[in-house]
């Protein structure tokens, strides 16, 4: 009840399409870089940027007349701008769920920013508006003409499909599609945006049809596939803090430590992970195994295990106090010790 800026929101993992489940507590706007961790094996989650964004009611509650209430869309469009100013010399690529599918965050960043994200089945796509004829009287045209929905493309049985082979596809090796790509003006009253969309259909039939966006009109159809399965790691590393570095069990609820200490600890992850890839440049990780799980790859424990092992070896017996006569450990069962502290701590 001390936690001023909590409130209840849609719980995404434990909601589906028809069953609705609200929880309360604190959201989280989290952007982190997408790298190929080769040590790992695969794409880790590496967050640097975290942006609490209240709900409405605690802003009309404390902040009313201040200024004026910022969607989630606003602190978005906010952060990859700021992330755009930090690396003006590099291509930036956002990748984000079906939240962030909005004309006016697409608009307001794709000229700094590279959107890729879902996109509506029943979306209202448009041809670019045609040249002015000569002698016209009144304005130009902003919009051409209505093209078909991504649904009556995926229902009219002249649709032709080609098929890819993307690798990485939600965990597995390797996954056969087929996909229909083109380019649109997704346009509403006062908004346009030109894309580029990619309907995806599953041949197996494993999976519902799903339609992507990307704001890069020269974008590979295959090149957004990879963008944006890369996305569900993040969803990995928010299950990884919560396991190891205990985001969610904190215990304080003051204003200024809600604020700081959810971004530290995910920023936490990010400096072991770096941390650990340079202990993995020259010798290969050790990927730690039970009788009743048993991996192959290395995961996050491993690394905060080898950067745990790293600190406490180095500095065991600095703040012992001298004595006269004292009892050394044998080195083997000291390891042994730092062992099992390094994976149970």
């Amino acid at each position: 009840a001390r936690i001023k800026k909590r409130g209840i929101y849609r719980d995404p993992v434990r909601s589906s399409k028809g069953h609705f489940v609200k929880a309360s507590g604190l959201r989280w706007l989290s952007f982190a870089l997408l790298p190929q961790i080769r040590w790992a094996g695969r794409c880790w989650a590496l967050p640097f940027l975290a942006i609490l964004a209240p709900s409405q009611r605690y802003w009309e509650m404390h902040r009313a007349g201040q200024r004026p209430f910022k969607a989630l869309t606003d602190w978005a469009r906010q952060g990859l701008l700021q992330t755009a100013r930090w690396l003006p010399h590099r291509r930036i690529v956002a990748v984000a769920d079906s939240s962030f599918a909005a004309i006016e965050l697409l608009e307001a960043v794709r000229h700094r920013v590279t959107m890729v994200t879902r996109l509506r089945l029943d979306a209202a796509l448009r041809d670019p508006p045609p040249p002015r004829p000569p002698r016209q009287r009144g304005r130009s045209r902003v919009v051409g003409d209505r093209q078909p929905t991504l649904q009556q493309r995926l229902d009219d049985p002249r649709t032709r499909w080609r098929r890819l082979r993307v690798s990485g596809w939600y965990g597995r090796a390797e996954k056969t599609l087929e996909i229909v790509s083109g380019t649109a003006l997704w346009a509403k009253p006062g908004h346009r945006v030109p894309i580029r969309y990619v309907l995806v259909r599953d041949p197996t039939g494993e999976r519902q049809p799903q339609a992507f966006l990307c704001t890069d009109l020269q974008a590979e159809p295959l090149d957004i596939l990879r963008w944006f399965v890369r996305r569900w790691s993040i969803e990995v590393t928010f299950a990884e803090v919560r396991r190891h570095l205990g985001v969610e069990t904190q215990r304080q609820w003051s204003d200024m430590a809600i604020d700081r200490t959810t971004p530290v600890l995910l920023g936490l992850f990010s400096l072991v992970t770096l941390w650990a890839d340079e202990l993995y440049a020259n010798t290969a990780p050790t990927v730690r195994i039970a009788s009743w799980y048993r991996k192959s790859l290395p995961t996050f424990s491993d690394a905060l295990a080898s950067v745990r092992h790293l600190l406490w070896t180095r500095s065991n017996s600095r703040g012992s106090r001298p004595a006269p006569d004292p009892t050394t450990m044998p080195p083997s069962s000291l390891n042994t010790l730092i062992e099992l502290a390094c994976y149970a701590a």
